[in-house]
């Protein structure tokens, strides 16, 4: 049974493993197109093509960007985008930039917790430009502070918990447009995240895809049956692409397995021919 997994990540973002131990789980998943989302960055994906091309399995190339919403975060995943694109790779820069300026502070906090943590031990085990909440969780992990990223997050990290740091995001119209000026198609990452503050979830994806949204991550690791058909109705009734996939991470999410999610996520194939379509006319 032929799947599809169209929300990865790697060690250029958190992840835990490389882009090519990435293609390779896929394979063995029976995964035959996957998309490489590593927030805010793609310098992953030349690695991912590489060992597709070797396994046979299409490789591609996207995004994952965070945006404010309210007092939360909202995420838009981007697909078949130029990830070449100069202004797309400087607004990427700036949000990687604003992790960097957020990370210490969350580590001072943490520090007159009474923890023993510094940001070089952070640096050293994201192994990449990209550092975030969850290389921090890894090295609370590491120090036996916690057992799990969950409970780092609960804890310490999340928002409203005594570690926690806000940082500078764009507004999710702009992450949209981004995307769209990159050539890509912007998608909803997992809905079931998304705290609507003013009207319906609906009201927000209709308000969203007149900003240039194009679709709906309807299949995910986290999603209940009712909820996948929530948001299939969803799309089908605001005309937007359906989408899906793991959000593999690696150690900080061992539950969810590549292709599979938690034992039952089934992304079928067919989804990516309207998507390659749409992606066509941009």
């Amino acid at each position: 049974m032929s799947r599809i997994d169209l929300h990865l990540h790697t060690t250029h973002s958190d992840g835990s493993l490389q882009p090519a131990e990435v293609v390779r789980l896929a394979r063995e998943a029976g995964v035959t197109a996957l998309a490489i989302t590593d927030h805010d960055i793609t310098t992953g994906i030349p690695e991912a093509t590489a060992a597709g091309q070797e396994l046979g399995i299409e490789i591609i190339p996207g995004i994952e960007i965070s945006s404010r919403y309210g007092d939360s975060e909202l995420h838009v995943l981007g697909y078949f985008l130029d990830w070449h694109d100069p202004e797309l790779n400087a607004r990427l820069t700036t949000l990687r930039e604003s992790r960097h300026r957020r990370n210490p502070q969350i580590i001072e906090r943490l520090q007159s917790l009474g923890i023993d943590i510094t940001y070089d031990e952070v640096r050293a085990v994201a192994g990449s430009d990209s550092v975030g909440r969850p290389h921090i969780a890894r090295v609370l992990m590491d120090k036996n502070v916690v057992a799990s990223a969950r409970e780092a997050f609960d804890r310490f990290l999340a928002n409203g918990k005594p570690a926690y740091v806000p940082r500078d995001l764009p507004d999710p119209a702009d992450a949209i447009q981004w995307i769209k000026a990159a050539k890509g198609l912007a998608v909803l990452a997992h809905p079931t995240w998304v705290k609507a503050t003013e009207g319906t979830l609906t009201d927000l994806v209709r308000r969203l895809k007149a900003a240039g949204l194009d679709g709906v991550e309807v299949h995910y690791s986290t999603h209940t049956p009712r909820q996948t058909r929530e948001y299939l109705s969803l799309a089908k009734q605001v005309d937007l692409l359906v989408t899906g996939g793991s959000d593999f991470h690696g150690v900080t999410k061992p539950d969810i397995e590549v292709g599979i999610g938690k034992g039952t996520l089934h992304v079928p194939d067919h989804l990516l021919v309207k998507l390659k379509d749409a992606a066509a006319r941009l």
